[in-house]
């Protein structure tokens, strides 16, 4: 539990990471909904780093990059790495310049992927967001956010900005809402929400 799934361009899911029945762990498999009756998964990976509640995100690569969540020590990590469907294998990317757990991953229109928010390595909530390039394979600052936030929502819209909304914040539920701008690398405040809340959808 605490993993990732992701559908990849060859019409496989890629399962990632999460944590088995005690520790985070590096396993991962592919689901092939064409072999057998009902679809089989068969092993591969495994991840570099142990690691569950991380993110992964499908670039325009064909890649998948997993990013932050936690270690087997319990501890939110920096480190990312990319799972490369040709040849069944992670390989290190990155790391992040601030370790991340409850995060968000949004794949921006220009390729980028945009980290925002979470816990950092103190478990406060953080105000920190990143942007990872999968030209370069390394991570830049952005933002930062108005409000540090976890287990918020992102949500890349039409015309190119994500919306984050929502939220947690030591003891509250969060109304407050942004705007990033990947033009201009900057949050604005929107919205707010007429109801605090978290763990919530937002499409």
């Amino acid at each position: 539990y605490y993993h990732t799934a992701t559908l990849l361009p060859n019409g496989k899911v890629l399962i990632a990471g999460g944590q088995d029945s005690s520790n985070p762990t590096t396993s991962a498999e592919l689901y092939d909904p064409a072999s057998g009756t009902n679809g089989t998964f068969s092993a591969t990976g495994p991840l570099g780093t142990a690691r569950r509640l991380h993110t992964a995100t499908l670039l325009p690569n064909g890649k998948v990059l997993l990013a932050g969540g936690a270690d087997s020590g319990g501890n939110p990590t920096s480190s990312a790495e990319l799972y490369d469907p040709a040849s069944g294998t992670f390989s290190a990317t990155g790391p992040m310049g601030t370790a991340h757990i409850y995060h968000t991953a949004t794949l921006l229109p220009n390729g980028k992927v945009l980290l925002a928010g979470g816990l950092d390595s103190g478990g406060n909530p953080t105000s920190s967001a990143e942007l990872y390039d999968p030209a370069s394979g390394t991570f830049s600052a952005t933002g930062p956010l108005g409000t540090g936030r976890y287990y918020h929502t992102a949500t890349l819209l039409p015309n190119g900005k994500v919306l984050i909304a929502g939220g947690y914040n030591n003891g509250s539920y969060l109304t407050s809402a942004e705007l990033y701008d990947p033009a201009a690398g900057t949050f604005s405040a929107t919205g707010p929400l007429g109801t605090g809340r978290y763990y919530h959808t937002a499409t």
